[in-house]
């Protein structure tokens, strides 16, 4: 972290400071439970604030309430009155360490700090990923200092259009409150929602729900955009083929997509579908908060494989 300051000229009485960070989304500093920034006498302001790209400083009406991330950066209208952008000075903010790891021929890198997600803010440890000596790649949630270690895997290029294939074994057993993704993501795509296209193995913290898996393209709140289906036991191929305009996702039985196999679920997205960008496929082992099904016992799965089709 480090100190942001400003001057503001005719602010009126009661209005205040809020300022935005980007780093991968705009994040509200210094932190969400104290947004706004006070005007002094001599119409400066100052403020912490994480390190990011860039900077946004808003003069805002009385009563503003700043949402804690922007997707895009924020403009001038309604309760906003002025909004000043710069860019970051010096060298570029240091990026969190990741370990490196090898799997299906790509190269990854393996979170090792905490996250939010899930309306939990969990550890991320290198040690819950690895391949095995047949070149799976395992993934490992475990209890921690009371808290949830979970795993997150990114692969350290972008693929763009064509097929992805992942073969998982059987998650037809996960707790209710455990989620496993495999996704695409890109940081800096705000004004494509992140181009985040997601197979995804939950109950979301609800033990009864007959449905443990979603496709999904964001925002998943759109109507039409989230098809759940069932995930029965054993080893599952997930395939997405992303092409201009539409992502169509299946899921068969087994290890392969050849023909004769047999289908689990399938379904296509024609609206909303990002185009490329800077995003990365993501494989995503966390814990979701649930009162109802709380996290148990440590878990784990096993990727087999990973195969892109141009």
């Amino acid at each position: 972290m480090d100190s942001i300051a400003g001057t503001v000229a005719g602010a009126r009485a009661g209005q205040q400071i809020v300022v935005y960070a980007r780093s991968g989304p705009w994040w509200v500093q210094p932190w969400p439970d104290k947004p706004l920034i006070p005007i002094q006498p001599d119409s400066t302001w100052s403020t912490p604030t994480h390190l990011g790209f860039e900077y946004a400083a808003m003069l805002v009406e009385p009563g503003y309430n700043p949402p804690p991330t922007m997707d895009v950066a924020p403009t001038q209208g309604a309760s906003i009155v002025a909004v000043n952008i710069v860019k970051g000075t010096g060298s570029s903010p240091l990026l969190a360490p990741t370990v490196p790891l090898h799997f299906s021929g790509y190269d990854w890198q393996v979170r090792t700090i905490a996250g939010d997600r899930g309306g939990l803010n969990n550890p991320y440890d290198g040690d819950n990923a690895w391949t095995d000596t047949g070149g799976a790649l395992h993934l490992r949630i475990k209890k921690k200092a009371a808290r949830w270690s979970c795993a997150e895997v990114e692969m350290t290029r972008s693929l763009g259009y064509g097929t992805y294939i992942v073969v998982v074994q059987d998650v037809s057993r996960l707790e209710p409150a455990v989620v496993m993704s495999m996704n695409t993501f890109d940081d800096w795509g705000g004004d494509q929602h992140y181009r985040e296209l997601d197979v995804e193995m939950s109950r979301w913290g609800d033990a009864a729900s007959k449905n443990n898996a979603q496709y999904a393209i964001q925002p998943f709140y759109v109507p039409g955009n989230v098809a759940p289906f069932t995930a029965p036991s054993g080893t599952l191929t997930h395939s997405m083929h992303w092409e201009s305009g539409r992502a169509s996702f299946k899921t068969v039985r087994g290890s392969s997509v050849q023909a004769g196999s047999s289908v689990v679920s399938e379904h296509v997205f024609t609206s909303g579908v990002p185009s490329p960008g800077q995003e990365k496929l993501q494989f995503l082992f966390y814990v979701i908060a649930s009162d109802k099904s709380p996290m148990q016992n440590d878990s784990e799965v096993v990727v087999e494989k990973f195969e892109y089709l141009p």
